[in-house]
């Protein structure tokens, strides 16, 4: 992570209400206002039952932060600049009385020089938190023409006018706390002169070699010259000589016969530590070494967009992420680490960082970089529209410049895309909708300067202009249109199309597309009374924020399934259902390589415990499709896919890797009570990248069988394996008369853990063992055969009480 030698204010704050009578809160940085209340008993858990209402309050209030520290005479000969981030988001800085200026965005850095403020012994800095939707109130009233708010999701208005994640006011998937308080240490940096700011890196691929260019920027009076001292690793060294007057310099570090970084599946994730020093102050960051490039060609379908890393197509296969708890302090290390852990452990190679959060700390790029999770980084703007005015440009243009420099010496940061749904936002607004071209020319103003931005601070990487956009200068429909750029695809849940919906369009690269479900029943438990447990209960309904939300999920679960009988039951026929509608869609598209590159479901995670369309519940509990999603997203893997006539079912191949995969195994068709009525060995050599049809599977019997496939993959360079299987249907599961299953369980304790053992008499179908402890199974959501006996792994400590559920189980 970044290191800058400077004096950390992080411990000993405290905070209060502004308005006389309220308690004293002590707390360190992270400060979240809403915490410490919570921790003190001031609030009710907002979390809990619909409680959200009860403490609206809170950001009407001005709260002031304050924390005392020494300073010794020594330090007061040089020069002192206070440094702020993660300022949340309209507040007045002043130290030991001093009125130093305003801030207003959340997004930026700002420096304060206070040697004329300081005194030698203690030293008080005050931190006024304003009332962040007052700001977006007065914004609003100084627009020269009204810009439109996203009221379908955000419970506050114009929070498009103030640079704070959008989300905080409430989403689809969200709750209304708007946040306020400070998530960094400030830091008090005593210097001679210059002040380390940022250091970039830009890599140069050559045969046996990289050479990186590394600029080093810095602020400060620049009275003298002065040296930056560079290492990577051990033994390559440079320097950078600024001369009076100069901020930035450059030098050139060479590495031969690099170990290059790889996305997470494709190879390993070498590292290397540069480091940068400056008088004192220094910088370090874990970079991985590898080429770069989005290949956007023509072709006859359109336009390609593909991603290029080290001479190698990748297909990017993961999630939408945002952010990872509605309380800003609870943006642990640890909470990233359980997160993104989980992401790589369902063969997940990329996250998009949405554009209606913010821009993450330090900690979550290290841990990206660490685990080959490739990031396709929006900037921060989301489902509203944006002024253009010199005021908003003003203080969005540093915004970028500074975001854009601290991220970019990562190499995970695979794309900077201007904004998420911005472009399209101008249809859904009566305003812009009559006056469309005077808000295009407002969007382009914007989208302009967040491109020169991203082109100053870093042109070695591809700037995307909207998500979902056709490419640089196109402002087509993004949304339906599957012959370029990247695509958002709502049908089936915004629109109520069926799953097959998905394999009736072919896009280059699907960035956003999910479905819905309920969180587990212990989760469900947490925040709810016995009395709220069931799904149009007024408890329910407040922990599902799109609207109808519940309705679609009900109604869909009659187009495929049997009505589920019981409250858990719900819970758990909605978590097939999210996990079937995600498999339809990306196992098609990963079967149509390379004509589609790319697959980034929404979303990975929750903010706060809800219904919605994440495959990891609040607590980061592996809900059924993230089970799924290991399966479906594994490198190599078999697919089971409709024929377009609806005559039956195709097994497809496919090897995402750039080496060749030999499969072994077989297929069969089965009766629903198991017996065998069909089987053929599989022995093909897939090539590196190669979607291909292997068999194709007819039954006169569609409501009366199913088919299984299972073949090993091993690697013809590497030797690495792969066990791929998966289960295919004929007909809707609710036509199937599916006897009972008759599943026993056996429990044990190996050197891999606890495990339980299932067995059945005839088959059961997405069995799926539910525990009443935070942890996951080594799988589940599963197909259990009879004579095939599954051990699933406890992995969370003890084993816990479990409960074993399945498809029969639902409606019988």
């Amino acid at each position: 992570m970044q290191e800058i030698d400077a004096m950390k204010l992080d411990h000993a704050w405290t905070v209060r209400d502004s308005a006389a009578g309220g308690p004293t809160l002590s707390g360190q940085i992270p400060l979240d206002v809403h915490q410490l209340l919570l921790q003190a008993e001031q609030i009710p858990d907002p979390f809990y039952r619909d409680n959200e209402a009860a403490v609206q309050w809170v950001h009407e209030r001005t709260w002031i932060a304050e924390t005392e520290f020494e300073v010794a005479a020594e330090q007061l000969a040089a020069l002192a600049t206070l440094r702020l981030e993660f300022v949340d988001t309209h507040a007045t800085v002043a130290l030991n009385g001093v009125d130093l200026g305003t801030v207003a965005n959340s997004f930026r850095r700002f420096e304060f020089e206070v040697s004329q403020v300081l005194r030698v012994g203690t030293n008080r800095l005050t931190l006024t938190l304003h009332n962040n939707a007052a700001l977006g109130a007065e914004r609003a009233a100084r627009q020269p023409f009204p810009m439109p708010w996203a009221d379908m999701n955000n419970d506050i208005p114009h929070m498009n006018l103030v640079r704070k994640a959008q989300c905080d006011a409430g989403w689809d998937w969200g709750i209304c706390l708007l946040s306020t308080g400070v998530y960094k240490a400030p830091e008090l940096i005593i210097h001679r002169d210059r002040t380390l700011s940022t250091v970039r890196v830009f890599q140069h691929h050559r045969t046996a070699r990289v050479d990186l260019d590394v600029v080093v920027d810095t602020a400060g009076p620049a009275t003298t010259e002065q040296t930056v001292e560079l290492a990577l690793g051990e033994g390559v060294t440079a320097t950078v000589t600024l001369a009076p007057g100069q901020h930035q310099g450059t030098a050139r570090l060479t590495v031969r016969e690099p170990e290059l970084w790889w996305p997470a599946g494709y190879g390993e994730q070498p590292l290397y530590r540069l480091t940068a020093e400056l008088d004192g102050q220094h910088w370090q960051r874990a970079i991985g070494l590898r080429s770069l490039h989005w290949d956007l060609s023509p072709d006859d379908a359109g336009n390609r967009m593909c991603l290029v890393v080290n001479g190698v197509e990748i297909f990017a296969k993961g999630a939408n992420w945002i952010p990872a708890d509605a309380f800003p302090a609870r943006h642990t290390p640890e909470r990233y680490e359980q997160l993104l852990t989980s992401a790589v452990e369902a063969n997940m190679n990329m996250i998009r960082v949405w554009g209606g959060g913010f821009y993450e700390h330090d900690g979550f790029y290290d841990l990206c970089e660490r685990l080959g999770l490739l990031v396709w980084q929006d900037l921060m703007f989301a489902c509203a529209l944006y002024p253009s005015t010199p005021e908003f440009l003003q203080d969005v243009g540093p915004e970028i410049d500074w975001q854009v420099s601290r991220l970019q010496a990562w190499g995970c940061i695979a794309l900077w895309c201007g904004d998420n749904e911005v472009i399209g936002a101008i249809n859904w607004f009566e305003e812009s909708r009559r006056q469309r071209e005077k808000y295009l020319v407002n969007y382009d103003r914007l989208n302009r300067v967040l491109e020169q931005g991203v082109a100053q601070a870093d042109p070695s990487r591809l700037f995307w202009p909207s998500s979902p956009c056709n490419g640089s200068m196109d402002y087509g429909d993004a949304w339906h249109d599957d012959s370029k750029g990247d695509m958002h695809f709502w049908d089936v849940w915004h629109e109520g199309h069926s799953f097959s919906a998905y394999t009736e369009i072919k896009p280059r690269f699907c960035s956003e597309f999910g479905y819905q479900s309920f969180p587990s029943l212990r989760l469900v438990r947490q925040f709810t009374e016995a009395e709220d447990r069931n799904v149009t209960s007024p408890v329910m309904e407040a922990h599902q924020k799109n609207d109808g939300g519940n309705a679609r999920i009900v109604e869909m679960f009659t187009r495929y399934f049997r009505f589920p009988v019981g409250f858990d039951q719900f819970l758990y026929l909605s978590q097939v259902q999210q996990a079937i509608a995600m498999k339809t869609a990306i196992e098609y598209w990963r079967s149509l390589r390379p004509h589609c590159m790319g697959t980034l479901y929404w979303q990975l995670n929750d903010n706060w415990p809800v219904a919605s369309w994440s495959s990891l519940d609040y607590e980061g509990g592996w809900k059924q499709l993230h089970y799924h999603a290991r399966r479906f997203y594994q490198p190599v893997q078999l697919f089971w896919l409709q024929d377009k006539d609806g005559a039956g079912l195709q097994l497809v191949a496919v090897n995402d890797l750039a080496e060749a995969a030999t499969l072994e195994g077989a297929w069969r068709r089965h009766a629903l009570d198991g017996t065998l009525r069909e089987e053929s060995l599989l022995k093909e050599t897939l090539a590196p990248g190669e979607s291909r049809t292997l068999a194709r599977v007819a039954s006169t019997e569609a409501a009366a069988e199913f088919v299984t496939a299972s073949a090993s993959a091993t690697m013809t360079t590497s030797g690495r394996q792969f066990e791929c299987e998966n289960t295919g249907y004929f007909d809707l599961w609710k036509a199937l008369h599916l006897p009972a299953p008759e599943i026993s369980a056996a429990t044990g304790h190996s050197q891999d853990g606890p495990w339980v053992e299932l067995r059945c008499e005839r088959p059961a179908h997405f069995v799926t063992l539910e525990a009443d402890a935070p942890g996951r199974w080594s799988d589940n959501s599963l197909t259990l055969l009879p004579g095939e006996p599954r051990r699933l792994y406890w992995q969370g400590g003890t084993l816990p009480v479990y409960r074993i559920n399945h498809l029969q189980a639902s409606y019988q």
